[in-house]
């Protein structure tokens, strides 16, 4: 098939769950199909990491966006127009009139849209499109101004409003929108009806599976948390780990260490006085570092309160034998089980249980390592969701 991927980001390096995402599943759609990848970029030095994705496409365009935001003239247009902040600041006149000149002059089975405020520089077209939601973006973004002192909220809140109209706009102007979770999936259903919808979930990526368990260290156990700190829903757990959970558990277990790393943490989270604390600020293709302290840590902890997505710093920890203790908001969409495939706590004094509780219980963290592990390697890999969106490409054209 003739693929043309539209996605508001380089997939490479994987330093997102987005470019993560894209970047697996071009390594396997390329084997079979013709990708045309139009990639929204920011600054000048991201155009060398296109190098990185030509054995997996046919042609690659990388369209200029604004590399910072905040600009006067971007804040301004989202005030003072109908369309909310985030698909200004992400829009291309560059990618807008390359889109368009493709569609006339080559031609495309099917249109694959990264997120829906990509979908703004697609024209009119018969070509089949599937938009695909990484996650319900307004909900995130609600969840973000909760936290917010009263007074900030109302200018947000219009902001949310624009932004939940265009979101489901888009889904409705797309032949067919796939989500990554079924909680995903069932929110956009009950916001527009007869919506044809699918479920094209993230995974683990295929370095992160390991066949050898790491082991349980009850004596100096290494509580870990990865994540891109540039996403408001990771420092919000940081957070709660350094200052809510971490010192209940010192009082019982004075030995216990935090390592906490990504990109952007240590501007997001600062200096650590305490010496149980490790911030490890990561570069975006580092990918041995993330490699070796899945590997050679105790637990994955992911105090996930946002709702959105499916978390693929989960299923790495999933496949890498890691246990994890969460939210239920954070292994939504997972098809997981409290007790055998994760932990699942709400408050700080049950996630302090939970940690204590494994640590004491050898055989319960096997168990949780071994179950993890098998549910990923069945449903998660990027093989598998690849071959699972290249049937849904080849039925696209049929339903409609």
């Amino acid at each position: 098939m003739k693929i043309l991927m539209l996605t508001p980001y380089l997939p490479y390096p994987p330093a997102s769950g987005g470019q993560i995402r894209t970047l697996y599943l071009l390594k396997y759609l390329g084997k079979n199909h013709d990708i045309t990848l139009v990639a929204l970029y920011k600054d000048n030095h991201e155009k060398s990491y296109a190098d990185y994705l030509k054995s997996y496409c046919k042609e690659i365009y990388l369209c200029k966006r604004a590399t910072n935001p905040w600009q006067l003239q971007i804040i301004l247009k989202a005030i003072f127009s109908a369309l909310p902040f985030l698909i200004v600041r992400n829009f291309s006149q560059e990618a807008k009139t390359i889109i368009e000149k493709l569609l006339k002059e080559k031609h495309f089975d099917v249109i694959h849209a990264e997120t829906f405020y990509i979908m703004p520089h697609i024209p009119k077209t018969n070509i089949p499109t599937l938009l695909v939601e990484q996650t319900v973006e307004y909900k995130v973004y609600q969840h973000f101004i909760s936290t917010l002192p009263f007074y900030l909220r109302l200018p947000f809140s219009v902001d949310i409003l624009k932004l939940k109209m265009w979101e489901t706009f888009y889904w409705q102007k797309a032949d067919l929108v796939a989500t990554v979770s079924d909680s995903d999936q069932h929110e956009i259903q009950k916001l527009t009806k007869n919506l044809k919808s699918v479920v094209i979930p993230n995974g683990a990526g295929d370095e992160m599976f390991v066949d050898r368990f790491p082991k349980l260290d009850k004596k100096n156990p290494k509580l870990l948390f990865v994540g891109n700190f540039f996403w408001l829903q990771n420092v919000e757990a940081a957070k709660y780990l350094i200052n809510k959970i971490l010192p209940r558990l010192l009082v019982s277990m004075p030995e216990t260490r935090l390592i906490i790393a990504g990109q952007n943490s240590t501007k997001k989270l600062g200096k650590q006085a305490n010496s149980n604390v490790s911030i490890i600020d990561l570069a975006p293709d580092d990918g041995e570092t993330v490699k070796k302290l899945y590997q050679t840590s105790t637990i994955f902890i992911a105090p996930i309160f946002g709702p959105g997505g499916t978390r693929l710093k989960i299923l790495a920890s999933m496949a890498a034998g890691l246990p994890v203790i969460s939210t239920k908001v954070g292994v939504e969409g997972l098809g997981v089980k409290d007790g055998v495939h994760v932990l699942i706590a709400h408050g700080p004094a049950e996630f302090v249980e939970k940690i204590t509780d494994i640590l004491d219980n050898e055989v319960q963290y096997k168990i949780i390592q071994k179950n993890a592990h098998a549910l990923v390697k069945k449903h998660f890999s990027w093989k598998a969701i690849a071959q699972k969106l290249e049937n849904v490409y080849r039925g696209i054209g049929t339903q409609l």
